[in-house]
């Protein structure tokens, strides 16, 4: 697991290989994981929008924008936290993935930035 808190605001993420959804021989390497945005301030907070960046072991990298996280754009009161499932897939068995969210401070209506700690993409049969 990865953490990493900015702001007050604490992102944690847990990544794992998906082998039965993998293709190796088709270079196709499956990732899913888990974020778990948790708000350790003292002011509700709304996350806006997510910015990432995907880099595969042959140093390809993409990046992804877009409005909030699953189609969700959760307000997060203090000492709550939100959780979500995604994926991502790599033409490699190796990769990291970081970027940050963009959040909303319900109280004050100030925006800011929120770092994504970079995590490693690494496939079951590579750590053997």
């Amino acid at each position: 697991m990865e953490s990493l808190t900015t702001r007050s605001i604490s992102i944690k993420v847990v990544a794992r290989y998906e082998t039965e959804a993998s293709g190796p021989n088709q270079e196709k390497f499956v990732f899913s994981y888990q974020v778990t945005i948790e708000n350790k301030g003292l002011d509700a907070v709304q996350l806006l929008d997510r910015h990432w960046i995907i880099v595969d072991a042959d140093n390809v990298t993409r990046e992804v924008k877009g409005p909030g996280v699953i189609g969700l754009q959760p307000v997060i009161d203090p000492g709550k936290q939100h959780t979500y499932n995604s994926w991502s897939v790599l033409r490699t068995p190796i990769g990291k993935m970081t970027g940050y969210y963009g959040m909303h401070n319900m109280q004050t209506g100030e925006s800011f930035q929120v770092k994504i700690p970079a995590f490693k993409l690494i496939a079951d049969f590579v750590k053997n």
